[in-house]
């Protein structure tokens, strides 16, 4: 039935008919199958517009490419200029240690010089070098902080100025505003255990 044959009782001469139909057909179609055998396939998209898949490889390798440099770039920037700049110093220390010979002298200055910076707990003349360093680094100074009584909270957590003399000039604002979340906190705990009462 789904080769087109007639179904049923059927003679020979219109089964032989059906035959010779049939055979004509397929030598018909012989040609159409040699061609189609040796063709290469083609992709299509929804819209049914051939596809280039070798550009669309490209093209995707391209973005990953891009994509993988911006993420570097961002890395890069992430992590610092100065952490960046110690790591750089840390690798050229590594490659200078790795270039010298394996055992080291008594005369090594690199390991005299890093034995005499290293600081160790106890040491008298420790305060003494530090004091002598800051005098040298003054150009690092750090900014004098406030070291007093506890300072007042407030929504920010800024810290107060070296020069403030420990006296809350404020018109009460933060410490009402922290009373009220306190209160409502407590209110919404409240709420909740009453709710969850009589399970």
């Amino acid at each position: 039935v789904f080769s087109g044959a007639k179904a049923g009782l059927v003679s020979a001469d219109v089964l032989q008919r059906e035959q010779q139909e049939l055979r004509r057909h397929e030598r018909s179609n012989k040609h159409l199958e040699e061609e189609s055998r040796h063709s290469k396939t083609i992709f299509r998209d929804k819209s049914g517009r051939k596809r280039d898949l070798a550009q669309e490889q490209l093209e995707q390798k391209q973005k990953a490419e891009a994509e993988a440099e911006r993420d570097e770039q961002y890395a890069r920037w992430g992590r610092g200029l100065a952490q960046g700049r110690q790591q750089q110093q840390n690798m050229e220390d590594a490659i200078k240690e790795m270039q010298k010979p394996l055992a080291r002298y008594i005369d090594d200055q690199d390991l005299d010089r890093m034995l005499r910076e290293q600081e160790r707990e106890g040491d008298p003349m420790a305060d003494l070098i530090k004091k002598r360093k800051a005098k040298e680094n003054k150009e690092k100074k750090e900014k004098p902080r406030y070291n007093g009584p506890a300072p007042p909270l407030n929504r920010f957590n800024i810290w107060p100025g070296h020069r403030w003399d420990g006296v809350d000039r404020s018109n009460g604002f933060e410490q009402q505003r922290f009373a009220r979340l306190a209160n409502k906190k407590a209110v919404q705990e409240l709420a909740y255990k009453w709710s969850v009462e009589d399970m």
